[in-house]
């Protein structure tokens, strides 16, 4: 019997730090996988599965938080699954769900993995809900553009001349020649 922890960030910006440190005060982990930078949404994710293909019976799965696994209640639920189909049990840190205790940490599995789900739909729906409500007052995310109205008139004219190369346009007018072919697309 061993036990293994299981950490993932879904970009290469976020920092495991915090997972790994909560594995880490469980005794007796063999090993860590981590998948960092990689989304929670894909099916595939090379350390998960090393890990699910190294299981054996009586091994122990441990992870900070249900939504390392998977991003609704399904995909949990299917991964811990593959866990227990070989033999091998499961333990969420931050939820104190323990498949070793029986009937009742697989009931509350799946009613914690539900509620994280939705919190995690409640806050897409708010965040979707916070854009729009931006974007009806005429403010849109983003980064904002290089080109003002001032440079638009600019470029509109060197275009028209047909006295000037795209290359020279945009070095003239100090945008890059990407940007420059995406706001004549828009003239």
């Amino acid at each position: 019997m061993a036990k293994f922890g299981y950490v993932r960030t879904s970009t290469k910006d976020q920092n495991a730090d915090l997972q790994r440190d909560a594995i880490a005060k469980v005794d007796g982990i063999k090993r860590v996988y981590a998948d960092e930078g990689v989304s929670g949404t894909l099916a595939s994710r090379p350390q998960w599965d090393a890990l699910i293909d190294r299981l054996e019976e009586g091994d122990e799965v441990v992870i900070w938080k249900f939504d390392r696994i998977g991003r609704n209640t399904l995909n949990v639920l299917e991964a811990v699954q593959r866990i227990t189909a070989k033999g091998a049990t499961f333990r969420s840190l931050t939820e104190n769900i323990d498949l070793n205790s029986g009937p009742m940490g697989q009931a509350m599995l799946t009613i914690m993995a539900a509620f994280a789900q939705l919190e995690r739909d409640t806050i897409v729906q708010r965040t979707r809900a916070g854009l729009d409500a931006a974007k009806a007052k005429g403010r849109v995310g983003g980064r904002p553009s290089v080109v003002d109205l001032k440079k638009l008139a600019t470029i509109k004219k060197l275009v028209n001349s047909g006295d000037h190369s795209r290359a020279d346009i945009a070095r003239m007018t100090g945008i890059s020649q990407a940007t420059l072919y995406r706001v004549i697309s828009t003239l």
